[in-house]
């Protein structure tokens, strides 16, 4: 936090040079010292803001998948897998510095009079914004952008959640207008690039899908306001083709370099138990569902089986026989162009079913199917095997039968390796079916929070709040 405005334009440089297809960037007439970042131009803020978004989503799911039990390390005792303290400095500071080349875009979009720009920017900054509040709480954010002020204080977690949802709702205002003095640029755009047709209508509907699960992570709470949740859902994304996504890459998709690390021994990326046996047939008895092997592919065994958090690799061979699943490049969220998703609409929907579940079962069943079937689509299932798994009477239960349960079990494989998932399990208390806590687990209950960094306590520690447990629940988790 201490330098980040000093290394805002370089750390966004570093980003953007690696991009492919990312052309007219002020990066391509840099003079022979390229750390001297002059005069950055809207579209190169915005190309490296909306690459930085992406990585960062795969960041910070990389912390939270041995959590929600998605991964699981390879070797007994994996520091993720069971909750010890981790320091995730990198994380923090890539979160923050997204934040701070966002809120240069911003001040340049404002003094361009780009009220397309400025609202990008909003929605660019919260999304960063919401990570940092969901896996930490308290953080610095009122004051973090003040380059005469290097020590800035930690805002309540409360107010950071207060901040995010007044950014997007600016954010909301500003991209309805349409007479900006400057339009977004497509070429630039790495979410909504490819639709420029519509692509400051895309920004506004992820703007409402942000606010949509805003208000719904508060379900635990007595401020929960479902009308709200199902009034920002009907103003967002709308069918898989408005998905916020990230698809530049300097080489592959980040998920599809760990599952090549993977093949080639540089063993990481092995699937939990917990998600193997959700799927093929163990915690819910029938036919393997038609995703797994969108997900992954089947051991040398012939067999569907993952590594259990904790305990490692089965023996005999530990890691080297590949007869556990692992993260494929064959699947549609890790093949080497696969996006990184930021929101879908598969998740709106289950939001909408969630948030309609009390009030209206007809329209949260609908909801709940709809989520399903967008979900099935996006993992590229044979519309015969999609229409076989919707028809199971375990699926397909009616209005009347269907429970909270069963939206969160679908939604938790249709946030597959996103860090959404995290806020789910804790708002579903770890309910899964069959979900237990790990092997050889350092913590007596499941993680709730992460610790400070350590970078932070170094740069910033007057300010930093004293430690609590990982146990200790952030305040809409109570």
């Amino acid at each position: 936090m201490q330098k980040i405005i000093k290394y805002t334009l370089f750390s966004a440089m570093i980003a953007t040079l690696g991009l492919q297809g990312c052309k007219d960037s002020y990066f391509d007439k840099l003079s022979d010292n390229p750390n001297q970042v002059a005069n950055p131009t809207l579209n190169a803020l915005l190309a490296t803001s909306t690459y930085k978004a992406g990585l960062n989503n795969y960041n910070v799911a990389s912390i939270i998948l041995p959590y929600v039990q998605y991964t699981a390390n390879p070797a007994a005792n994996g520091a993720g897998d069971t909750y010890q303290a981790i320091d995730f400095s990198g994380t923090w500071d890539a979160l923050y510095f997204a934040m701070a080349d966002a809120n240069e875009m911003k001040k340049l979009a404002i003094a361009q009079n780009s009220s397309e720009y400025k609202g990008v920017a909003d929605v660019i900054i919260a999304y960063n914004l919401i990570m940092v509040n969901d896996l930490w709480g308290d953080a610095p954010f009122s004051e973090a952008f003040n380059i005469n002020n290097l020590v800035p204080k930690y805002d309540k977690q409360q107010d950071v959640y207060a901040s995010s949802m007044a950014l997007i709702d600016e954010a909301i205002v500003e991209l309805a207008k349409t007479n900006s003095a400057v339009k977004l640029a497509a070429a630039s755009d790495l979410i909504y690039g490819t639709t420029a047709a519509t692509e400051r209508a895309n920004w506004l509907k992820f703007a409402y899908a942000l606010k949509a699960r805003l208000l719904n992570k508060v379900s635990k709470t007595a401020s929960y306001n479902p009308a709200a949740v199902l009034d920002a859902v009907s103003k967002s994304i709308a069918n898989n083709n408005e998905d916020a996504r990230m698809q530049t890459f300097r080489e592959r998709n980040f998920w599809a370099t760990v599952a090549l690390n993977n093949s080639q021994q540089s063993l990481g990326g092995w699937l939990s138990e917990q998600l193997i046996d959700a799927l093929n047939g163990t915690s819910y008895p029938g036919p393997i569902d038609p995703r797994l092997p969108k997900i992954t592919d089947l051991t040398v065994d012939g067999k569907w089986i993952g590594t259990v958090n904790g305990a490692g690799n089965r023996p005999p061979g530990a890691n080297t026989l590949k007869n556990e699943n692992y993260i494929s490049q064959n699947s549609p969220w890790s093949g080497n162009t696969s996006p990184i998703f930021l929101v879908t609409y598969a998740e709106l929907k289950f939001i909408e079913a969630e948030a309609a579940f009390d009030t209206d079962r007809t329209r949260s069943y609908n909801a709940y199917l709809a989520g399903i079937s967008a979900n099935m689509d996006k993992f590229q299932v044979e519309a015969v095997d999609k229409a076989a798994y919707l028809a199971r009477p375990t699926v397909s239960v009616g209005a009347a039968a269907l429970t909270k349960d069963l939206i969160f079990k679908e939604k938790y494989i249709a946030t597959y390796l996103n860090p959404e998932a995290w806020n789910d399990a804790r708002r579903f208390d770890y309910k899964y079916k069959d979900f237990t806590l790990p092997v050889n687990n350092a913590l007596p209950t499941f993680i709730r929070r992460l610790d400070y960094t350590q970078g932070e306590r170094s740069k910033n520690g007057a300010n930093v709040p004293v430690d609590v447990p990982r146990t200790t629940r952030l305040w809409w988790d109570q």
